[in-house]
């Protein structure tokens, strides 16, 4: 989920636009009025440091940050993690929180806060499972780079080389797309490309089947989040494996590191007896969400779950550069691709701000004291919020989990605690910061939302002039079907999704909707035209949103 002031439009006309819903909040320019999501390339400052510990592989000795880290800089910072987590679970009400953070090799500190579920009151503690949201990417990323390890696919492989079925709107772009260009989000498909898909009921492969009739954007130079461009990358991984995604993460990465309480089914998720239970806000108090959010369609991208106290042991593999207690998990060569820039992510908007840039399943910024920061967040609207952060050059990464629809809480965290560590003192209000960032996620959407109905309205047509199928490539088959005296919009594989149209005026009727990419009181637009059928909702990156009577 995320705001989008910070990227242009790339298209002319007037569809209304959806808020990308996550992945992409605004990118810093390097001042303290404009919030890092995401990529750490813009920090307001750093301190660099001298010889970092031994210990961390992905620290080359000959290219460090300026100036060394102030002594214990890293165990003061862990000191007042305590007092940091406390105040913003007493000023934002989140039920629950886990933290971990890594050093040197070792897990400095692995703590729960607050209940897993408001109803029961049952405590978290650091091997409560939570949904990892959109880091289960850079988790994923890691499963790749442990297949390339194995030389069972590599970075540049094409995705029709294993899915020899998989297709884009251009032809080229078919033959051409890769692994690696889906990882980093250049492969020119629009933005969140099949997220509705998914809330309409589509399957994985329904929804891939349907990238071929979505409108591209230029190739490798484009960048547009997208949670099914990331899973086609991994299905053609797992396929080439011969193994299913969760099965490939298990045999690859989970098991050999010893996470136990990781998984990327989510019926494990549901088995766990400690597992988080998804909160969201209903008149001002957090309740648990009503709509859990099963994210298996796009496992490799969303479908991770797991405890910080696992995390930690994949934190400390990423920064051992892909080594597990000695032993090699990631070959440096697969890892370093992952880590490194692929694609501008957000360009920057004056001469003195840096871009921000993506690499394969990770956010990869740099300081303006040339630290190297890693990371990616994730989110759920029923009910997570995720972070985690790398500082090679000081050889610490924390990870911060919730269970609450995101506030920018842990955002703010692992903001505060890089700081610490970088000048020991929070220098910037990451708190208010992210809070406006995320502020606007939880506002419904649609032209009509908060308009009074038309006192007078016109009239409509005779209700069986409007019934029939309706297609669109995308989104369709469509059908309106009269039942009781009432239209009802049935969508999705064999009609699942069902709304009720309310008139409004004339030929134009009403719809509302609750889903992963739909806040509470969202109203979708439809207006009759004829043949032809338009949908505010889906009028958006992927279609135009017009159906057309069969």
């Amino acid at each position: 989920m995320a705001p989008d002031e910070s990227v242009p439009a790339r298209h002319t006309d007037q569809r209304v636009r959806r808020r990308p819903r996550w992945g992409r909040l605004p990118v810093a320019t390097c001042t303290a009025l404009t919030v890092i999501a995401l990529v750490a390339a813009c920090d307001s400052g750093s301190s660099g440091t001298g010889s970092p510990p031994s210990s961390s592989a992905l620290v080359n000795p000959n290219d460090v940050a300026a100036e060394p880290l102030p002594a214990g800089a890293v165990d003061k910072a862990v000191g007042q993690l305590d007092d940091l987590v406390g105040s913003i679970m007493e000023s934002t009400k989140i039920p629950g929180i886990a933290v971990a953070v890594v050093s040197g090799g070792e897990t400095k500190y692995a703590k729960g806060f607050g209940v897993r579920d408001i109803d029961t009151g049952d405590a978290v503690d650091a091997n409560t499972v939570f949904q990892l949201a959109s880091v289960s990417k850079s988790v994923g990323s890691t499963v790749v780079g442990a297949a390339v390890t194995d030389k069972t696919v590599t970075w540049e492989m094409p995705i029709v080389e294993s899915l020899p079925w998989f297709a884009l709107a251009e032809p080229y772009v078919t033959r051409t797309v890769t692994v690696g260009d889906m990882y980093s989000h250049r492969s020119g498909l629009p933005d969140h490309a099949g997220d509705k898909l998914e809330d309409m009921g589509y399957s994985r492969d329904e929804i891939l089947q349907r990238m071929r009739f979505m409108p591209l954007e230029p190739f490798r130079i484009s960048y547009a989040y997208t949670n099914f461009g990331v899973t086609a990358g991994a299905e053609a991984v797992a396929v080439k494996a011969g193994k299913d995604w969760p099965t490939l993460s298990q045999d690859l990465v989970y098991g050999p590191l010893g996470m136990s309480s990781t998984s990327s089914r989510y019926i494990d998720f549901e088995k766990r007896p400690d597992r988080a239970v998804g909160h969201v806000k209903a008149d001002g108090k957090w309740v648990q969400t009503p709509i859990p959010r099963d994210p298996d369609a796009q496992s490799p991208a969303g479908g991770v779950s797991s405890s910080v106290n696992d995390m930690a042991i994949w934190l400390k593999m990423v920064l051992a550069q892909g080594k597990h207690n000695g032993q090699e998990v990631v070959a440096a060569d697969a890892l370093l691709p992952a880590v490194s820039s692929q694609v501008i992510s957000n360009p920057p908007k004056t001469p003195d701000s840096r871009a921000g840039t993506y690499g394969y399943g990770f956010n990869v910024g740099v300081t303006e004291d040339a630290r190297t920061q890693f990371n990616h967040a994730g989110a759920f609207s029923s009910g997570a919020g995720t972070v985690f952060s790398i500082l090679p050059s000081a050889d610490t990464a924390i990870v911060v989990l919730s269970n609450a629809a995101p506030v920018g809480a842990v955002d703010a965290i692992a903001a505060e605690f890089m700081d610490l560590v970088q000048f020991g003192e929070v220098r910037n209000d990451w708190r208010d910061l992210y809070a406006k960032a995320y502020e606007p996620l939880s506002v419904p959407n649609g032209v009509l939302v908060g308009k009074p109905r038309p006192t007078d309205p016109a009239p409509a047509q005779p209700l069986p002039s409007y019934v029939g199928t309706y297609a669109n490539p995308v989104y369709g088959p469509a059908e309106v079907v009269e039942r009781d005296g009432k239209l009802i919009l049935e969508m999705g594989p064999g009609g699942v999704r069902k709304h009720e149209l309310a008139h409004w005026d004339g030929n134009d009727f009403t719809f509302t909707l609750l889903n992963e990419n739909a806040e509470a009181g969202t109203i979708s637009q439809v207006t009759f035209d004829g043949p032809r059928m338009k949908i505010e909702y889906y009028d958006d990156e992927e279609s135009n949103g017009e159906f057309v009577r069969r």
